[in-house]
């Protein structure tokens, strides 16, 4: 069977924990270079993955890219769009971390970029994958809860003492700041499930002293559909409110709690240990109906791999790559919208 090569730009938290483990996991690939100028990042990753070749530098890696099948960026924001650029000049498929890029035009001009070279190009929203999100879309394709008015979703946390990293210090030229953050994977879902936006509010603060970069939002896009999702990202919340709360014509939705992948991964569980995998309990399945009527309603598992075992089947299969780059190019041009929304006060026509 065919093993694609793949090689991971960066192994902090992102390759090590997002990419790696689901990489090694899927039996069409297998990770074959990382590059970290970190030497106790490249200890890690010969650790976990023998026979892996460690570069200090991307330029090294382009520089011998035979043998490679793909590229995975999970660098710092500001340097997804200028390694993606970089792969595919050598030639390269590539993964890009989300965000995508820190600009719409530095997007798009890496979207054109693939096109012209016939190059497999996906941006890792990783959260399509949530089981609780693959739980609500099952419940709005299938029409469980009537038309669907009002779609609420929080990615909130309680981090009252800033850590001082680039995401919390950085500018807008680093990518830093919640709405880009944790704001790519809301919108993302929230056009996944509703499509098109006509408009967009928000209302972006710096809560926390010592902090140069936005860290409590709220979005609110009013789709063309007629449905309004309210999206809010926090990292100041004392307490946490519903993950999903979705008000349907017929029936409602309510669940707390994250998916429960990413603290698997924390923890040193892998996909494919010989345990059930991100699997809800049910004291922690989310409510449906109507009330005084509601029931608790199975969560579907996280499935994370899905992404990696559709990128194969997309490189050795030539199927679809698991998310469109436009889509995340359209993320991109919302979130720039929300900003430029909150800098005025006003709603803007997206």
């Amino acid at each position: 069977m065919r093993s694609l090569e793949v090689a991971i730009i960066g192994y902090g938290l992102a390759g090590s924990i997002f990419h790696a483990p689901f990489i090694a996991a899927e039996p069409r690939m297998r990770v074959a270079a990382v590059v970290t100028s970190s030497a106790e990042r490249a200890a890690q990753a010969r650790r976990e993955h023998p026979g892996v070749r460690v570069v200090s530098h991307a330029d090294d890696l382009f520089t011998e890219p035979a043998g490679l099948d793909l590229v995975v960026v999970a660098t710092p924001n500001r340097s997804h769009a200028p390694l993606a650029a970089q792969a595919l000049d050598a030639g390269l498929p590539v993964v890009v971390d989300k965000p995508f890029a820190v600009s719409v035009t530095d997007a798009e001009a890496v979207v054109a970029q693939a096109e012209q070279s016939g190059l497999a190009l996906s941006v890792f929203q990783n959260r399509r994958w949530d089981g609780d999100f693959q739980t609500v879309r099952e419940l709005v394709e299938t029409g469980k809860l009537g038309r669907v008015r009002r779609f609420e979703s929080r990615f909130e946390r309680w981090r009252p003492v800033p850590k001082g990293g680039w995401r919390e210090v950085g500018s807008d030229e680093d990518g830093a700041g919640i709405l880009l953050d944790l704001g790519s994977h809301l919108v993302d879902q929230a056009v996944t499930l509703f499509g098109p936006v006509l408009s967009v509010y928000c209302e972006l603060d710096q809560r926390r002293e010592g902090v140069r970069s936005d860290d409590d939002a709220f979005v609110a896009l009013t789709h063309t559909s007629g449905v309004r999702s309210h999206l809010w990202m926090s990292a100041v919340a004392p307490q946490l409110g519903p993950r999903f709360r979705v008000l349907g014509s017929e029936s409602g939705f309510v669940s707390y709690g994250l998916d429960p992948q990413e603290d698997a991964l924390r923890s040193g569980r892998r996909p494919g240990d010989g345990a059930p995998w991100g699997t809800v309990e049910p004291e922690h399945w989310g409510l449906l109906g109507a009330e005084p009527d509601t029931v608790p309603t199975p969560t579907a598992p996280g499935d994370y791999l899905a992404f990696y075992s559709a990128m194969a089947a997309a490189l050795l299969d030539g199927a679809p790559v698991p998310v469109d780059p436009r889509d995340a190019v359209t993320t991109l041009r919302l979130l720039a919208k929300a900003r430029e929304s909150a800098d005025t006060g006003v709603t803007v026509t997206a």
